[in-house]
């Protein structure tokens, strides 16, 4: 759908930028990072951080996190498929978010937008996280033992195929 969309206006990628990593407070404070913005889409990300933990024998992020990176980047992919995105505003009607593994690093959430009608739309949106260097207990939950110790994916998430 992109390919759709017009081109941002000037300063929408820097104002998206600015909006999450210094303006907004709880995001800000989750350390969310900007690292694309385009017409329709966009990626985040946020640095694994003790304190959004839960307590485990190996700390995992709280699903509450990654609930969080769908909302905000399914929203702002919609808002980037407007007209005019600085001056559009978007709210959440509905959120579906399947757990498939722990995340137990860094977060990475890539949206893209299926569909932007006039007054609702659908996004869609994948979080993957990083997986430690030095081993991992989720080779069944899709991770395969790579060389000299360190873990790969064993299947791309869909989406993100731009970066």
């Amino acid at each position: 759908m992109a390919d759709d969309l017009p081109p941002l206006p000037d300063g929408a990628a820097d104002f998206i930028r600015y909006a999450i990593e210094e303006d907004h407070g709880y995001l800000s404070w989750l350390g969310t990072e900007v690292a694309a913005v385009e017409p329709g889409r966009i990626e985040l990300t946020i640095p694994f951080d003790e304190k959004l933990t839960n307590p485990a024998s190996k700390p995992t992020i709280h699903g509450g996190v990654a609930a969080t990176l769908v909302d905000t980047a399914g929203g702002l992919a919609l808002r980037l498929a407007a007209e005019d995105p600085l001056a559009t505003d978007v709210a959440t009607v509905s959120l579906n978010v399947n757990y498939l593994r722990r995340a137990t690093g860094d977060l990475h959430a890539c949206a893209d937008v299926i569909r932007a009608g006039t007054t609702i739309g659908v996004s869609r949106v994948d979080v993957t996280s990083t997986v430690p260097e030095h081993g991992d207990d989720d080779r069944d939950w899709g991770v395969d033992e790579g060389r000299n110790g360190s873990w790969r994916r064993v299947s791309p998430p869909t989406g993100c195929s731009g970066s």
